[in-house]
């Protein structure tokens, strides 16, 4: 009989046991958080996706030749001296080069950061966004450029006249060079 007595004093203090648990954490700061609605923050050196200020970009092309993964692609044209809107960089300097095209493939990209610490206008930073999945690999492939196609080809045409010019002068100038070289 005794020891139908310790069953059951065993058995309801178990469950006192559970229960001061249980009221414990019943009280306490809840730990999880619903996630689409609420969001850890995030630290401000983390290193998640890229972004570019096109019009910081000077067009060094530092950044795709530093990246290990050659995920950044960047492709750049001279601005004509004579072009009506002659574009000011963000610090006021008068701007030597366009950047027509600026991608960066989220898919290749290892985030290490190199791109970020050689830049040196500060143009393209880390994010703290982090989610940017895609059904497609051209939906990680992301196009920072600042100029229209329209506009690119207007320049391009711009730039192939210019220097078109600039051959005929020079070609002028070895001519009368020579003429001088004769007549001596």
């Amino acid at each position: 009989m005794i020891d139908y007595f310790k069953n059951v004093w065993t058995w309801f203090y178990t469950i006192l046991v559970g229960m001061k648990i249980t009221l414990r954490h019943l009280f306490a700061k809840k730990v999880t958080i619903q996630y689409p609605n609420e969001r850890y923050p995030i630290p401000p050196i983390a290193r998640n996706r890229l972004q570019l200020d096109p019009d910081r970009c000077n067009g060094c092309l530092q950044c795709s030749r530093i990246c290990p993964v050659q995920c950044i692609t960047v492709e750049t044209m001279k601005v004509v001296p004579d072009d009506p809107e002659q574009p000011k960089m963000f610090d006021g300097t008068p701007r030597k080069i366009w950047v027509p095209r600026y991608d960066i493939d989220f898919a290749k990209c290892c985030f290490c950061g190199l791109c970020t610490t050689v830049c040196p206008t500060e143009a393209i930073k880390h994010t703290t966004d982090f989610e940017y999945s895609s059904y497609t690999r051209d939906g990680l492939i992301y196009h920072f450029s600042a100029m229209s196609p329209e506009k690119v080809e207007e320049k391009k045409k711009m730039l192939a006249e210019w220097t078109a010019k600039q051959k005929a002068a020079k070609a002028q100038q070895e001519k009368q060079a020579q003429a001088s070289n004769e007549v001596n």
